[in-house]
């Protein structure tokens, strides 16, 4: 197959004194080899309903204002990662910023992605605000109890949180029992390590209450995969650490979920050489739930970006939409290339979060409640697969 040579004009300004006012450039798409007619090409979006109602507008490559969601499906995008979060504001009613993901924002989401005919995987973090292997806190209304009272409490939440996608008609596809849990949920009962002894017969306990919870909510003719999400997708050591104790212990689950970010985690033969191992040794799919890269160094915002020169040397690729649409291009086929195809897709993290006036990782608010103060702002537009007027890249046709 010859590839595909594709000229856009980017229109716009990312920032005065970093980019010029009209740039272009031409991306070399590279064909994916041997893809599968249903691998899964997803996009989590949690905040985009915030970014809206900040007044971010969105345009596709004929400059036209469109839905980023709509934007996204025409460019060959199925599926759609939303997160959850319990109550994300303070005692006050102060939101914690960084998407608001609360269950009317996540449900009106995937209402809009069902919509659209694409499916939705939906992201249980089990906290109030973000959660990952660092930081796993209970939600405040979940804080003084037990572990046995945590066991009926997840069960529920999880249980009645489904029905209410379900009886939405915005059932998910997929759901994730909890975001990142490397160190486990639900500190510190169910912290995955350092807690005396028995903390995976303790993390189990939770995981299998939740996904209990799940399956009571559907029918008889209701499909939902359940997913396991681990970072750091490099690491073989982690993985077969971890899913060796849970498999251990029967949790039940369909899919191994991996966050890869190769300026943090290493290189892509890395994640093929763990993806390839852990599909064999516990005969599940694969999917990378979280990967982004940068098209740029420049910044539009006061908060300096994640993504910055020492990024771009330890990621492999240049930070150009050319090297964006090469890492995605090498990260597809990577999962597309897992034996017995057991590799089944990729989501890219956030494409869409851009930055309005007034948009923030977390507000003071939130930043108290994980205990993590830094600057107000985004520190990941520059990862997005629009630039920061909402203008479509060139390098999201790799999707197509």
């Amino acid at each position: 197959m010859k590839k595909t040579v594709l000229s856009f004009v980017i229109w716009g300004l990312a920032a005065a004194t970093s980019l010029p006012l009209y740039a272009s450039e031409t991306v070399v798409i590279k064909p994916l080899r041997n893809e599968p007619t249903d691998f899964i090409k997803g996009a989590d979006v949690s905040t985009l309903y915030e970014v809206e109602h900040q007044g971010a507008k969105f345009y596709n490559a004929q400059h036209q204002q469109q839905d980023a969601m709509a934007i996204l499906k025409a460019n060959g995008f199925n599926y759609i990662r939303l997160r959850l979060w319990v109550d994300p504001k303070d005692s006050t009613g102060h939101p914690y910023g960084g998407g608001d993901n609360d269950l009317a924002t996540t449900l009106a989401l995937a209402k809009r992605a069902k919509a659209l005919g694409m499916k939705v995987l939906l992201d249980f973090h089990y906290s109030d605000f973000w959660t990952d292997p660092g930081k796993q806190f209970k939600p405040k209304a979940w804080q003084g109890m037990n572990y046995d009272q945590l066991v009926t409490t997840i069960h529920d939440y999880t249980r009645d949180t489904i029905q209410q996608f379900r009886q939405a008609g915005a059932l998910p596809d997929m759901v994730q029992i909890g975001n990142e849990i490397n160190s486990g949920i639900l500190w510190p009962e169910g912290k995955s390590w350092g807690e005396g002894g028995g903390e995976f017969d303790r993390l189990a306990g939770l995981l299998k209450a939740a996904i209990s919870g799940m399956k009571s909510s559907l029918g008889p003719d209701d499909h939902v995969k359940i997913m396991l999400h681990l970072a750091e997708g490099t690491k073989n050591d982690t993985f077969r650490w971890w899913f060796d104790e849970i498999i251990k212990r029967d949790v039940p689950f369909d899919v191994i979920g991996l966050s890869m970010y190769t300026y943090w985690n290493g290189p892509i033969s890395a994640l093929q050489s763990n993806m390839d191992d852990i599909s064999k040794r516990y005969h599940k799919d694969v999917i990378v739930v979280e990967a982004a890269y940068a098209w740029t160094l420049a910044n539009c915002d006061k908060a300096e970006n994640s993504f910055q020169q020492k990024e771009e040397t330890a990621g492999g690729y240049p930070a150009t939409l050319q090297g964006q649409a090469d890492y995605l291009h090498d990260l597809m086929q990577s999962v597309i290339d897992v034996p017995q195809q057991r590799g089944k897709g990729i989501f890219y993290w956030e494409p869409a979060w851009i930055t309005p006036p007034g948009n923030t990782w977390a507000t003071e608010a939130g930043m108290k409640y994980i205990n993590d103060h830094w600057k107000l702002g985004n520190a990941r537009e520059n990862q997005a697969l629009f630039n920061c007027q909402g203008e479509v890249l060139p390098s999201i046709k790799v999707f197509n």
